[in-house]
C-alpha cells in the first residue's frame, strides 16, 4: 500500500503550524473510523480492567489518548469530562451503530444520477455541487432540490432505524 503525506492540525504546537505526517492508507483509515466515532457514545476498557462508557469528544493522534465527556466509570460514578491515556487503552466500542454515509450517498445517487459526491473523510456528501449533506441532514442549500434532498436522508434514516 502506498503512503500519502497527510497534514493534522496539533493544537499543542506553539506556532500553529501543521504537522505533517507520513501515513499508510490503513492508518488513515484507522483514524477516519475513530473520527467516525465522534460525539458518539463509546466503551473504553482500560489494560488494568477498569471501565468507562461516555461520549467520546476527541482524541490525540500521536498518543491515541482520547477524551470523554458525560462519563460514567463501572461504579456509575458520573464524570463530566474524562481523559484516558492512550497507553492505558486495551479496547474502544462503539455503542451506537455509525451512521451509513455511504449507503445514503447511494441512495442520493438513484434519485440525482451523476450529481452526487462523497467526502468520508469530512463525513459529508455533496450532491449537485451546492447541496451539502450530513447525516442530521442538508445543512447548506435551499430551494425544491435542497427539500427533495432533506426528503430522501429522511426516509433513509427511517429504514436505517428500522
Amino acid at each position: 500500500m502506498g503512503r500519502r503525506r497527510v497534514t493534522v492540525n496539533v493544537i499543542r504546537q506553539p506556532d500553529h503550524n501543521p504537522l505533517v505526517v507520513e501515513m499508510s492508507l490503513a492508518s488513515r483509515r484507522y483514524l477516519e473510523d475513530l473520527s467516525g466515532l465522534l460525539q458518539r457514545e463509546v466503551y473504553v476498557l482500560t489494560t488494568d480492567g477498569r471501565t468507562f462508557t461516555g461520549t467520546l469528544s476527541g482524541f490525540h493522534v500521536e498518543t491515541m489518548s482520547v477524551s470523554l465527556t458525560n462519563a460514567r466509570d463501572e461504579k456509575g460514578k458520573n464524570l463530566y469530562r474524562l481523559f484516558v491515556n492512550g497507553a492505558t487503552i486495551a479496547q474502544i466500542y462503539a455503542l451506537e451503530k455509525p451512521f451509513d454515509l455511504r449507503g445514503l450517498a447511494e441512495r442520493l445517487e438513484r434519485v440525482f444520477p451523476k450529481l452526487v459526491r462523497l467526502y468520508e473523510d469530512q463525513g459529508v456528501v455533496v450532491v449537485m455541487d451546492r447541496i451539502r449533506v450530513t447525516e442530521k441532514g442538508v445543512v447548506e442549500g435551499s430551494g425544491p432540490a435542497a427539500e427533495r434532498v432533506q426528503r430522501v436522508v429522511e426516509e433513509f434514516t427511517r429504514e436505517a432505524r428500522a
